[in-house]
């Protein structure tokens, strides 16, 4: 991560954001609902969970197949993903609830999940939603030697194969929050003073690292080592597949709303300006896709609603698809972008095309 401070612009000689979040704060108002989540996202809560736990319940009460229980594994990964985008996000945004010990127990759900709630904040919440796409400051559009997000990151041979063998990296996203990421990203963000508000106690949260880590380990290995009569190198085949399967799934859904031929990367000029307002960045920055499938909508927690999720992220994702159109509207009135791609499937092709472009070795004047 860069050392270099960044200022965005500050005119907005539209007044867009101004205008947008008039506009967006009437509805809620007329309509009378909170901003945050409600019984509808209470209920998908439930239903995550039990997508997430109960196949492992199953796993460790009831005798069956090898081949079931390898299945389960990959039914626990597709809950696991659904618990991260649908409650963990909300929670750790502050949107889940307007209670905030409520936002603090579900959040903490990312233990289960593998991560850490100081680490998650710090990376999404202030280096992804404040320095969207920008290289060296967006840790999300960095991975690594191996995989060229960028066009401002230094191009090697490999890339040019990166359209085949990125897809296979991607599932290896959660395990490496289990086992090496979360332990670089606190010893990286605590000696760099980063945090999601108050700064926190060192030795409290080196404390709860190394405790939930030993709790997340003794419930998806040692405790199915102990229940189950299987080698032991069963038992840890199962847990690679479910996280290669959640793994996937979250870094697809990420890929395709930044690392798309419509999202810009901007990079600030020598003094650390950037062009554009902070709201107006994230336009030029992200993109929708499916919007209109109930279905990606309902599983990926709005995910798929990016554009309104990076303005307004500490509004709950039940709210996107309503206040989509609102931000639409208000973007083509000010003669801004609003990026989206209608179809999962159209999403995928301009990211692997995407990802063929970038591989290309660059050609300098």
């Amino acid at each position: 991560m860069s050392n270099n401070t960044i200022h965005f612009s500050r005119v907005d000689k539209a007044k867009f954001f101004r205008t947008l979040n008039k506009r967006v704060n009437t509805y809620f108002k007329e309509n009378k609902i909170k901003r945050t989540g409600n019984w509808i996202l209470y209920t998908k809560a439930i239903i995550m969970f039990a997508v997430f736990l109960i196949p492992l319940i199953l796993i460790l009460t009831v005798s069956m197949p090898q081949w079931a229980l390898l299945a389960l594994t990959v039914i626990i990964g597709i809950g696991m993903a659904g618990v991260g985008m649908n409650v963990m996000h909300d929670s750790n945004h502050d949107s889940f609830s307007s209670k905030k010990w409520v936002n603090k127990l579900m959040g903490s759900s990312i233990y289960i999940l593998a991560g850490n709630v100081y680490n998650w904040k710090v990376q999404h919440n202030v280096l992804h939603h404040t320095f969207t796409n920008i290289q060296g400051y967006d840790e999300d559009i960095d991975a690594g030697r191996i995989i060229r997000f960028s066009k401002h990151t230094k191009w090697l041979k490999i890339h040019k194969f990166q359209k085949y063998y990125s897809f296979l990296l991607y599932g290896l996203l959660t395990i490496n929050w289990a086992i090496t990421t979360d332990f670089k990203q606190m010893h990286k963000y605590l000696k760099r003073k980063l945090s999601y508000g108050k700064f926190p106690n060192p030795t409290k949260e080196w404390t709860v690292l190394i405790i939930t880590k030993i709790v997340y380990y003794s419930l998806w290995i040692v405790l199915p080592l102990v229940v189950l009569d299987i080698a032991w190198w069963k038992v840890l085949i199962g847990f690679f597949v479910m996280h290669y399967t959640a793994g996937i799934i979250l870094s697809v859904i990420f890929q395709l709303a930044h690392v798309v031929p419509s999202t810009d990367m901007p990079i600030p000029n020598k003094e650390g300006n950037l062009e554009h307002t902070w709201a107006v960045h994230q336009l030029f920055t992200t993109s929708n896709f499916a919007p209109k499938n109930k279905f990606i909508s309902w599983y990926t927690g709005g995910l798929n609603h990016q554009v309104e999720h990076h303005i307004f992220p500490h509004i709950s994702h039940i709210h996107y698809e309503k206040i989509a159109k609102i931000v639409k509207e208000t973007a083509q009135e000010f003669n801004l972008p609003y990026n989206e791609y209608k179809t999962f499937r159209k999403a995928i092709i301009e990211h692997f095309n995407q990802l063929k472009m970038l591989g290309a070795k660059p050609t300098y004047a």
